[in-house]
């Protein structure tokens, strides 16, 4: 059981903040993403050591974890889904303050239309983008081949430079 709990502890440790954001996104906050990040990993524990160490893709278990629980949490409160307002306030500050404007600017302009476009491309675009996962890491969350993916996100990124254009 130790070694099941130094190996979750890495897990977590390599995970919180991604899994974090990306509730953070979708839930516009703090507070409902703080409870639901630690269900996350609570849900998780629970799984990994029932099936003791037997899981594969820790980050595509976590996130599966993670978009059930923000579907539940919409099913629960009846509304929409839509990307946070303070998607800024996850990013470093920049020491430019032109710089941070206009990278404030920009990304409020990405978050405005990221609200506009379906789950999967938002999804597709925070893990491979904010996320940093490879295309790989991605299809596997996604259950679907490397090409596939690769569609998608083509697919994502029109949709959303068709949406920045409209703005």
């Amino acid at each position: 059981m130790a070694n099941l709990k130094k190996i979750f502890s890495k897990i977590y440790d390599q995970y919180i903040e991604k899994i974090y954001r990306f509730i953070f996104l979708k839930v516009n906050s703090e507070e409902i993403a703080q409870d639901l990040t630690s269900e996350t990993f609570l849900r998780g524990w629970e799984s990994f050591k029932e099936k003791e160490d037997k899981i594969d893709n820790p980050s595509a278990f976590l996130y599966q974890i993670a978009r059930n629980l923000v579907i539940d949490h919409y099913r629960e409160k009846g509304k929409a889904q839509f990307v946070s307002a303070e998607f800024t306030q996850i990013l470093d500050p920049r020491p430019n303050m032109e710089e941070n404007a206009i990278l404030r600017s920009d990304i409020e302009q990405i978050r405005e239309v990221l609200t506009e476009i379906k789950e999967d491309y938002q999804n597709v675009i925070i893990w491979h983008y904010l996320d940093d996962l490879s295309i790989c890491e991605v299809a596997k969350l996604l259950d679907r081949s490397e090409e596939a993916t690769r569609v998608l996100l083509h697919r994502a990124l029109e949709s959303l430079r068709k949406k920045v254009n409209n703005v």
